[in-house]
C-alpha cells in the first residue's frame, strides 16, 4: 500500500481558472477560507498545459502566505479541485491533470471544466444542467449516476455563438456595415464609438487591429450592446434574442440527452454575460425554456465560480453539510438568486 503523504493544511486547494481572470482559494476541511490568491487568464490552449499549470505556481504560494505558510515545502493540502476553461475536450482534462500531479499541491488532483463548477455552485448534488455565458459559452448535464451531457466548445468550429466575445464581435460587425452602408442603420455604431471615446466603429475595429486598443476590452461591448437594446434599437434587441434561442438551445439538448424533459431538474446559469442579471436576456430566455421545457427550474449563479471548484473539492473529502453551508456563507455577498 502506497503512504500517503500528510498536508501541511488539511482541505482543498480550489482553483477556478477562466478566460480572463483566474482564482485560488485554500479550503479548511470545515469549509472555512484560509487563504486566496487571483491572477489573469488561463490559456493552455496558447501556451500549453504544463507552461498553463506552472503559471499557476505563484497564486498557489500567495494563498498559502495568507494562510500562514509563505514558505512551506512539501503537500500542501489534501485535494486539488481544478475546474479550468479550455478543459473542453477529456484528452485535454487528462493533460491538465498530469501537469497538476507534477506540482505538490494536493495529495491528490481532480480537473474538470469550468461549467462543472457552475453547476455544483447552483445545486445541491450531482443532477442538473448548466449553462455558462460569460468570455465564451458552454453547457454541460449530470446526473447520479455519472452520465453527463456536453458540448466540444471550440467556438463557431463546433456550432458555438455568444458570449461576451460572440455578442461583442457580432454587434462590431453592425456597427461597422451600418457606418459605411453595407448594412442599415443601428444605435450600436455611435455607442460602441462613444463607449471607447472614438470617432466611429470603424476606429474602434483599427484600434484594436493596430494594438492601440486591448482586444480584451472588446468584452466591454456587451454592455453597450444591452444598453442599445434597452433603447429599442432592432439589431440590438435581435441580438438579445439570438443569445437568450442559443442559451435555451444547449440547455434542452442537454436536458433531452440525460432524460430530465419530464422531471423538475435546475438549469444553473451564470458567467459574466448571465450574472449581469440583464432583464431582456432573464425574462426572454425564462420565456423560450418554460415553452421548451416547462419543468426545468432555471437560477442565476452570481458567486464567484470558484466557489463550484471548492464545493467539488469538499464533495471529494466527504465534507458535511455543515462544511459547505459555512463555505457558501463566505461567498454570499455575491448571492445565488432564481431567475
Amino acid at each position: 500500500m502506497t503512504h500517503q503523504p500528510e498536508p501541511l493544511l488539511p482541505g482543498v486547494l480550489a482553483i477556478d481558472a477562466g478566460n480572463s481572470k483566474t482564482d485560488v482559494a485554500l479550503i479548511g476541511v470545515d469549509g472555512t477560507v484560509l487563504g486566496t490568491a487571483r491572477g489573469g487568464g488561463f490559456a493552455p490552449q496558447k501556451i500549453g498545459g504544463a507552461a498553463a499549470v506552472a503559471g499557476l505556481a505563484p497564486l498557489v504560494r500567495q494563498a498559502a502566505a495568507q494562510a500562514g505558510h509563505p514558505a512551506w515545502n512539501g503537500v500542501l493540502t489534501s485535494h486539488v479541485s481544478a475546474c479550468l476553461a479550455n478543459a473542453d475536450l477529456p484528452v485535454e482534462e487528462r493533460a491538465l491533470h498530469d501537469a497538476l500531479e507534477s506540482h505538490p499541491w494536493g495529495v491528490s488532483n481532480t480537473v474538470a471544466n469550468d461549467t462543472f463548477g457552475l453547476l455544483r455552485a447552483g445545486t445541491d448534488g450531482p443532477r442538473g444542467v448548466a449553462v455558462v455565458c460569460g468570455a465564451g459559452i458552454n453547457c454541460v448535464g449530470l446526473v447520479p449516476d455519472g452520465r453527463t451531457a456536453r458540448f466540444p466548445a471550440l467556438g463557431e468550429l463546433t456550432g458555438d455563438w455568444g458570449g461576451g466575445s460572440g455578442l461583442a464581435i457580432t454587434s462590431m460587425w453592425h456597427a461597422v456595415r451600418a457606418e459605411d452602408g453595407r448594412g442599415g442603420p443601428t444605435a450600436l455604431a455611435p455607442a460602441i464609438a462613444r463607449h471607447f471615446g472614438l470617432a466611429s466603429a470603424g476606429a474602434v475595429a483599427e484600434a484594436v487591429h493596430l494594438g492601440h486598443l486591448p482586444v480584451e476590452r472588446l468584452h466591454e461591448i456587451a454592455r453597450v450592446l444591452f444598453a442599445v437594446a434597452e433603447g429599442g434599437d432592432a439589431v440590438a434587441l435581435e441580438l438579445v434574442d439570438r443569445q437568450a434561442d442559443e442559451i435555451v438551445r444547449l440547455a434542452v439538448v442537454a436536458l433531452r440527452r440525460l432524460g430530465l424533459l419530464d422531471s423538475p431538474t435546475p438549469v444553473v446559469l451564470g458567467g459574466g454575460v448571465l450574472a449581469s442579471e440583464q432583464p431582456l436576456l432573464l425574462d426572454n430566455l425564462k420565456d423560450r425554456l418554460a415553452r421548451a421545457a416547462p419543468l426545468a427550474e432555471p437560477r442565476v449563479v452570481v458567486a464567484p465560480p470558484i466557489l463550484g471548484a471548492a464545493l467539488l473539492g469538499l464533495d471529494h473529502l466527504r465534507a458535511g453539510a455543515e462544511a459547505q453551508t459555512r463555505l457558501r456563507k463566505a461567498y454570499e455577498r455575491p448571492r445565488t438568486v432564481a431567475a
